[in-house]
């Protein structure tokens, strides 16, 4: 049986960035993921937000054009609030090529990446396999996803509150549509949530999400009802793809680590409550998570895993917890319309900017934990 210092379930956005920042600090990582290929099984729509994008090295011939202006819609659709930024906010993904991109970069540091191989559980720092042979870890990284089995394993917080969401991708034909984030306020079809179109101008991603005990039908019956008149949806000029599955929204969770392992990304419920937006808080996560995971296997001081500490997390979102919770109110396309009349004032508006442009998405690593490579905190 062999033996690893640090295995890591998942292959998303945050299993292979914590697997690259571990394996930088010279530690023997594998990584296993139970899909067979990195680009199926997409969940995300793929934005990234400025403050990402300002703050990590992401491979720019992988971004679509940069989006500026946000519509926001109240359920008739009519007037909606336009607000633009000076700068670009938004820039949409190609998933599939960033997941590789993130697979190259964690076995050019040293890890290994093995695809097609299902976790099937952990005990004592034993873990099999469905479809390899069993392997000895150190300590284990949970970047299973919203329904973390990883999480049950090691006895720690499992997420809870959940929205559902499901998207149809397609390309446009060039120079049909300006670069816009639509967003519909309507909880008819996005209970607890919105209704969106993001269009780049290569690109259009239309999708709803919500509280899956609030929809009438199901999601997939949603969200073609909404696309069939959706706001700012250009023709399909190829191939539909589908994407949907759950998102937490409760908050990062309080007991993120143990002896035996940690969480990182959707499993860590590093997802904003308000926007649900999960690519930044999953990047800045999983810098923490690599070191202290690093420093606790380097000097075995348990005190080391309090840094990862969820309830400190969580208190830099109490507002967002109290946003959503507000957000979640909204049940009638009534309340919807006098919530959209509200922001159309300064302060509405002033509001709104804040939640949409704004910086603070997710706390800072600490400077002391910084990346080895780069000396910047979870870059």
């Amino acid at each position: 049986m062999q033996t690893v210092d640090v295995l890591v379930v998942g292959a998303g956005l945050a299993g292979l960035h914590t697997a690259r920042l571990l394996a930088l600090r010279e530690l023997n990582v594998l990584v296993v993921d139970r899909r067979r290929s990195l680009s199926t099984g997409i969940r995300t729509t793929g934005i990234f937000v400025r403050r990402t994008l300002d703050d990590f090295d992401l491979p720019d011939h992988l971004l679509g054009p940069g989006v500026r202006d946000v519509l926001l819609y109240p359920p008739s659709r009519r007037a909606p609030i336009r607000l633009t930024s000076d700068r670009d906010e938004y820039r949409v993904a190609d998933m599939a090529a960033v997941y590789e991109h993130a697979r190259r970069a964690a076995t050019s540091a040293g890890a290994r990446v093995l695809l097609g191989v299902r976790y099937v559980g952990a005990s004592r720092g034993s873990v099999r396999f469905a479809d390899a042979e069993p392997v000895t870890a150190r300590f284990i990284v949970g970047a299973d996803g919203a329904r973390s089995q990883v999480a049950r394993d090691l006895g720690l917080d499992v997420n809870r509150r959940f929205l559902l969401g499901a998207e149809i991708v397609h390309p446009v034909a060039p120079g049909t549509a300006t670069p816009a984030f639509h967003c519909v306020l309507d909880p008819r079809v996005a209970p607890g949530y919105l209704g969106w179109v993001i269009d780049d101008g290569r690109h259009a991603h239309v999708g709803v999400a919500g509280y899956p005990g609030a929809m009438r039908t199901g999601i997939r019956h949603l969200l073609d009802a909404f696309a069939a008149d959706a706001p700012g949806r250009t023709a399909p000029a190829g191939p539909i793809e589908r994407r949907g599955g759950p998102i937490p929204v409760g908050g990062v969770l309080r007991r993120l680590a143990c002896p035996a392992g940690l969480l990182v990304g959707d499993a860590a419920g590093a997802v904003s409550p308000l926007t649900a937006g999960g690519l930044d808080p999953c990047l800045r996560m999983s810098g923490l998570a690599a070191a202290v995971a690093a420093e606790y296997l380097r000097t075995g001081d348990r005190r080391i895993l309090s840094r990862y500490d969820g309830n400190a997390l969580r208190a830099r979102f109490r507002g967002r917890l109290l946003l959503r919770r507000v957000f979640a109110g909204i049940r009638s396309p009534a309340a919807a319309e006098a919530a959209v009349a509200a922001l159309r004032g300064r302060a509405g508006r002033a509001l709104a900017a804040r939640v949409l442009f704004g910086d603070g998405s997710f706390p800072d690593v600490d400077s002391r934990l910084a990346d080895p490579a780069t000396g910047h905190p979870g870059r």
